[in-house]
Parts: C-alpha cells; sequence; structure tokens
C-alpha cells in the first residue's frame, strides 16, 4: 500500500469518525432541549397558576374594600335621613306647640277683656261712691276739696324734703367711699384709650443699688433720711417694689444730678442719717458747680472760642443740664454754633463772631435768676454785661425778633436755631411745658414772704413749701397755705389736683469752742 492511499483511509476514517460523533452529540442535544422545553412548560404552568391565584386574591381585597366604602356610604345616608326624620318630627312638634300656644292665648286674651270690661265698670262705680263721699265729708267738715288737697300737699311736701335730705345725706356719704375708687377707675380707662407724649424720660433717674437691703437704710426709722433727702435737694424720691432700683423723680435736672451723686456717696460710705445727708449734699452740690465749670471750658476749647467771660463760661456749662423742648440746651447750642460758622464761611463773614453768637444764643435760658424777661432779651442784656461786642448781643437778642436785627450775623444766628430745632425728633413741647408748669408752681410759693425753698414734686401734683419759723407761727403756716392753693386754682392751669404742703421747722445751732 502506498502512502496515499494511507492518507485517503485515514481522512476516511476521520470523516466517518466525525459524523458519527456529530450525530451522537446531535443527539444527546435534542434530547437536553427536549428536557429543557419540558421544564420550561412546567415552570411556565407553575407561574401562570400563580399569577392568576395573586390576581384573584387582589380582585377579592378590591372587591371586599369596595364592598366597605358602598357600607360606609350607606351608614352615613342612613344617618342622614334618620337626622332628617328626626328633625321633621321636632319641626311637627313645634307647629303644634305654637298652635295650641295661639289658641291658650286667644283664650286669655278673651279672659282680658272680659276682665278689662269688669274692672272699667268698677271703676266707674267707685267713682261716683268716691263723689259722693267726698261731698258728705264737705257738707259735714264744712272743708272744701281744693282746701284739703292743699294741706295734704303741704304735709307731703314738709316730709318728702325730711327723706329727702336724709336721702341726700347717706348719697354724699357713699359718694366719698367710692369717689376715689371711680376716679381711680376713670383714669385707668383714660390712660388705656389715649396714647400721648409722656414727659417722664426727661424728669426722672434710676438709681441702681446692689441688693433691696440698702433701701431699709436709705429711707431710715420712720422715713427720716428719706425726708431728710427730699429737703435738702427738692427731689422726689420713689422707693417701690423695683428690684434693685430708686427712681429720682424731679423737672429740675440739676437737682437730680445732686440727689443722685449725693446717694451714691451715702450708700458708699454706708453713713446715712440726717446730719450726714446735708453734709454730703453740699459736698455734691460743689462738685457740681465744679463739673459746670469745667463742661463750659471744655466746650469752649472744642469749638475754639476764647477769651469768653467766667460767668458765660458757668452758664455754657449749666445747659448740660437743661433742655429746650426735650432738647439738650448744650447740645442745641454746639449745633447753633457750627452751624452759624459753616454759614457765615460760606458767605465771606465773620466765623469766630457766628460762632461766639450761636454758642451764646440761649443763654438767657440759664440764669442764675429768672426774672420776667424772654430769655432772647435777658441773653443779650446778660452778654452786654460781660463784655460781648455789640454784634453777639445783637445776634442773641435778635433771634426770636424781639428786637431788630442790625447785622449780617444775627439773621444767621436766627436761621440756625431754626435749623438745630426743627430737624425731625430734636424737640417735643410737652416736656417744656410741662417743665414751665412746675418752675411757674414753684415761684408762685416763693413770691410770699418768709419762704425760704419751693419743691414741685410727683409731677406737679405737690408742693412743698419751706418757710422761716422765725417768720412764720404755727397758725400762719396754715393760712399760708390755704392762700397758696387758692392762687394755684386762680391764677394756674394745671390737670388734677395740687397739694401744698408747708413745713416750719425750728433749729437750734451752737457751737462748743
Amino acid at each position: 500500500m502506498s502512502i496515499a492511499d494511507l492518507l485517503i483511509g485515514l481522512l476516511v476514517g476521520v470523516i466517518a469518525g466525525g459524523g458519527l460523533a456529530w450525530l451522537a452529540i446531535n443527539a444527546i442535544l435534542n434530547k437536553k432541549k427536549a428536557s429543557i422545553l419540558s421544564e420550561a412548560e412546567k415552570e411556565g404552568e407553575a407561574i401562570k397558576k400563580d399569577k392568576i391565584l395573586q390576581a384573584k386574591e387582589k380582585f377579592y381585597q378590591l372587591k371586599e374594600e369596595h364592598e366597605k366604602v358602598i357600607k360606609d356610604r350607606n351608614r352615613k345616608v342612613q344617618s342622614s335621613e334618620d337626622k332628617l326624620k328626626s328633625r321633621e318630627a321636632n319641626l311637627s312638634k313645634r307647629v303644634e306647640q305654637n298652635k295650641k300656644a295661639e289658641r291658650d292665648i286667644n283664650s286669655l286674651r278673651g279672659s282680658l277683656e272680659k276682665q278689662l270690661e269688669l274692672a272699667q265698670k268698677r271703676k266707674k262705680e267707685l267713682d261716683k261712691a268716691h263723689a259722693e263721699n267726698v261731698s258728705q265729708l264737705e257738707k259735714s267738715a264744712n272743708y272744701s276739696a281744693d282746701e284739703a288737697k292743699q294741706e295734704l300737699v303741704k304735709a307731703l311736701k314738709d316730709e318728702a324734703r325730711t327723706e329727702a335730705m336724709t336721702h341726700v345725706k347717706t348719697i354724699i356719704d357713699e359718694a366719698k367711699l367710692t369717689a376715689s375708687v371711680e376716679a381711680k377707675k376713670v383714669v385707668i380707662q383714660s390712660i388705656q384709650r389715649v396714647a400721648t407724649e409722656q414727659a417722664i424720660e426727661n424728669s426722672v433717674s434710676v438709681f441702681n443699688i446692689e441688693s433691696d437691703e440698702v433701701k431699709g437704710r436709705i429711707i431710715g426709722r420712720e422715713g427720716r433720711n428719706i425726708r431728710a433727702l427730699e429737703a435738702a435737694t427738692g427731689v422726689e424720691i420713689i422707693v417701690d417694689d423695683t428690684p434693685e432700683a430708686i427712681i429720682l423723680s424731679c423737672f429740675d435736672p440739676v437737682r437730680r444730678e445732686i440727689s443722685r451723686l449725693a446717694l451714691h456717696q451715702l450708700v458708699s460710705d454706708g453713713r446715712i442719717h440726717p446730719a450726714r445727708i446735708e453734709e454730703v449734699v453740699k459736698k455734691v452740690k460743689k462738685q457740681i458747680e465744679e463739673e459746670i465749670a469745667e463742661t463750659g471750658k471744655r466746650t469752649c476749647i472744642d469749638l475754639g472760642i476764647h477769651g469768653l467771660h467766667p460767668q458765660l463760661i458757668r452758664m455754657v456749662g449749666r445747659m448740660k443740664y437743661r433742655s429746650s423742648y426735650g432738647q439738650n440746651l448744650l447740645q442745641h447750642s454746639r449745633e447753633a454754633a457750627n452751624l452759624s460758622a459753616t454759614m457765615a464761611a460760606e458767605l465771606g463773614l465773620n466765623t469766630k463772631l457766628a460762632k461766639r453768637a450761636g454758642l451764646l444764643h440761649d443763654i438767657g435760658k440759664v440764669p442764675d435768676e429768672e426774672p420776667d424777661l424772654p430769655h432772647a432779651i435777658l441773653g443779650m442784656k446778660l452778654a452786654e454785661k460781660y463784655g460781648e461786642k455789640p454784634d453777639v448781643c445783637n445776634a442773641i437778642g435778635a433771634h426770636h425778633d424781639e428786637i431788630e436785627m442790625n447785622n449780617m450775623i444775627s439773621p444767621i444766628v436766627q436761621v440756625c436755631d431754626a435749623i438745630s430745632g426743627a430737624r425731625p425728633g430734636a424737640r417735643r413741647e410737652v416736656v417744656e411745658s410741662y417743665i414751665k408748669r412746675l418752675q411757674d408752681l414753684e415761684n408762685l410759693a416763693l413770691s410770699y414772704p418768709g419762704v425760704t425753698k419751693s419743691y414741685a414734686i410727683q409731677a406737679g401734683r405737690e408742693l412743698r413749701v419751706l418757710v422761716e419759723s422765725e417768720k412764720v407761727s404755727d397758725e400762719q403756716a396754715d393760712g399760708l397755705s390755704f392762700d397758696i392753693s387758692q392762687k394755684i386754682q386762680n391764677e394756674m392751669t394745671y390737670p388734677g389736683q395740687v397739694k401744698v404742703t408747708v413745713i416750719r421747722e425750728k433749729r437750734a445751732v451752737n457751737y462748743a469752742k
């Protein structure tokens, strides 16, 4: 055999073996495919049955929910029907009741008409019998009906007058008992209904203390310390339930500051009694005077104003403790001075004179004594007295048109005063009128002979007048209190009532040397 025959035989064998192998593999694959298809069909049937079961369960669930909703709706409809039936029954009952009531009213009306007819008949009979009795009485007593009526009326008038006086006295006594309560109600209602601007912000200071135990020491035994402090400073000291605070009330800020500093020193020192209070108040007054002078000097230095008389410097310092319609007077004067200098510079005028006049234009509001002159005229006289130039004096006196302007600085000061006071929120009329009323109240009491001091406290509801014991006796003190109260009533306008208290104290002082 040749190699070619071997190769052909080998190739045929390989082809035959491959064909047999393919047939065998194909048979195996067909068996597996049939098996897989069978299993898939079984699984599909199982899934189909499962889905059908789930669908049935969902259907039954939805059916139950739907039936529940229908039952709820039916129940609500039934409830509404029951309510309607109940209302119909009630309405029927009411209609029957109304018909019955109407029948009762008609029957009652008929009965009343019958009774009214009987009453009218009886009245006629009584009137006839009364007329017969009156005529018989007139014949027997020789006394006419008109005369008897007059006597009866007179007797009744006397009796009624007596009873009326008794009732009036009773009503007056009851009114006295209830007047205080009713007045408080009226005041509270007025305060609640009306919200107006108040002056308390410019007339009250709060003195803080470390603990409420200090309040007892400040009040003193039977209130002697607080009375001594009020008499020495002229400030009302209010000790109430406010924790760790005492309220100082006075329209004069200098007095209020003196009282505050004196209280501070007394509390810090710990020794609080009337003699010590008077000593401390004197020291504090001296300190305040020094502080006023220092404030005036510092203001002049800040503004670059030189050569001012010491008394004018002192008055400038006093402006710190004064207000004009609620606006701080020193701040207002500094504003007017700076504005005047700026405006004068724009117009090519003397800026130093303008600034000087702007600062001093309101010194007439802070004199040691207050004569009955407008503050512009008084300020001009003070400036002339202490050697200020004529232009400055004219600007001070003319800034409210009391005198004629004779230079260019005067209208500048007038305009700058208006600019400083007219800006929104700068001034408040209520505060100024309040302070002016209290000052007039004190000055009225000081016009009487023998009066040394007078203090308006409690927002002008009380006036305390201190008199010299050598010049005013106890009986004269009673008369003085009455005279002052009558003068206040006749000459002043004030809300509510003003209590006038005259204090007469005798002091004997000697020194052992």
